[in-house]
C-alpha cells in the first residue's frame, strides 16, 4: 500500500461501501486510535457486526488483513505527530461558530494533504507513460463534467500553451462526436473524482474504442473509468465541511495536472518553448496600465 493516510483511503471507499461494512469503516474515522487498541473481533462487537466483517471490510478497501489495517493506523498516527501541518490537531469539522482562523488552519491543512498524499501515492511509471503520450499525440481529447469540467478545460489551457493540439469537453454530446473522431495517434484524458460519471464514461470508452490511449485521473484506482483506461493517475481528496467530494480533492487533481504540463513539456522541449516565445507578449499586452495621479 503507497504512503499515504489509510483514513483517507477509507472516506474514499465509504461511499461505495453498504451495510454493515459502511458501519465498520464509519467507527473506524470517529476514533482511528481507539481502533489500534481493539481486536477484530471487538470491532466487530462495537459496530454490531461480526469478525468476519471486519475482515472482509478490509479486503474491500485493498488490504489483506486486519493486521494490515491496524499497522496503517499506526504509522498514520505517527506521520501525524511529526507533520509540519500540524494536521493532528487540526480536524476536518467546521462549525458555525469556529473564527475565521481556524477555516483558514482547517482548509489549508486539508488541501495540503490531499496534496501530499497525492504525490505519496503517485504512480512514476503511469505519469512518465502520459507524459510520453500526450508530448506524441496528433490530438488530445479531456473530458470531465461539473468540477471536474473546470479541471478539463485548466487541462486544454496549459497544454494548449505549449503548443498541444487540445480540447476540452465538457458537454456529453460534443465529447462523444469527438471521441468518435479520434484515431491510435491520438490521446483521451478522463477526469472523474469517483470514475463512476457517465458522462465522461462514455466519450472515454468511445475514445479506447477507436483506438486512442486512454488517462483516466481519479480517486478511485477500482473505478468504471480507471478500468476502461490505459493509464490510470490515482489523486487523493481530503474533505472538511462544505467541502466534500471532489471540491476536496480539486487541488490534488491540479497538482498532477501541472506534472503532466511540465514533463510534456520537457519531453517536447522546442516545441513548447516556441510556443511560449510566440504567446509571452499577449497577456502583458492586456494589462491595463494604471493612469498616473493629477
Amino acid at each position: 500500500m503507497p504512503s499515504t493516510d489509510v483514513t483517507t483511503l477509507i472516506r474514499t471507499e465509504l461511499p461505495r461501501l453498504a451495510g454493515s461494512l459502511r458501519k465498520v469503516g464509519e467507527l473506524i474515522l470517529e476514533d482511528p486510535a481507539a481502533v489500534t487498541h481493539c481486536s477484530a473481533a471487538e470491532l466487530g462487537r462495537r459496530t454490531g457486526t461480526s469478525q468476519a466483517t471486519v475482515t472482509r471490510f478490509c479486503r474491500a478497501i485493498g488490504l489483506d488483513s486486519y493486521q494490515h489495517l491496524l499497522i496503517e493506523l499506526a504509522q498514520e498516527r505517527g506521520r501525524g505527530e511529526v507533520s509540519d501541518w500540524g494536521s493532528a490537531e487540526i480536524g476536518p469539522d467546521i462549525s458555525p461558530d469556529d473564527s475565521l482562523e481556524r477555516v483558514v488552519q482547517v482548509v489549508g491543512s486539508a488541501d495540503l494533504r490531499a496534496i501530499q498524499q497525492t504525490i505519496d501515492r503517485i504512480d512514476l511509471d503511469a505519469l512518465e507513460r502520459a507524459a510520453q503520450a500526450l508530448a506524441k499525440a496528433r490530438r488530445i481529447d479531456v473530458y470531465g463534467v461539473g468540477g471536474s469540467g473546470a479541471v478539463a478545460q485548466e487541462t486544454e489551457t496549459r497544454l494548449f500553451r505549449i503548443g498541444c493540439q487540445v480540447r476540452g469537453w465538457t458537454e456529453v454530446h460534443g465529447a462523444a462526436t469527438s471521441a468518435a473522431l479520434l484515431t491510435p495517434a491520438d490521446v483521451a484524458i478522463g477526469i472523474s473524482h469517483s470514475g463512476a460519471t457517465r458522462e465522461t464514461l462514455e466519450p472515454f470508452e468511445m475514445a479506447r474504442e477507436r483506438g486512442a490511449t486512454t488517462i483516466a485521473i481519479t480517486t478511485d484506482p477500482r473505478s468504471p473509468l480507471a478500468r476502461a483506461a490505459d493509464i490510470r493517475l490515482i489523486s487523493a481528496t481530503s474533505e472538511t465541511s462544505f467541502r466534500t467530494g471532489s471540491i476536496g480533492g480539486r487541488h490534488s487533481v491540479l497538482m498532477i495536472v501541472d506534472c503532466l504540463y511540465v514533463r510534456v513539456g520537457q519531453v517536447a522541449y522546442q516545441r513548447a518553448s516556441a510556443s511560449l516565445a510566440l504567446t509571452d507578449h499577449i497577456t502583458p499586452q492586456h494589462a491595463v496600465k494604471g493612469r498616473r495621479a493629477r
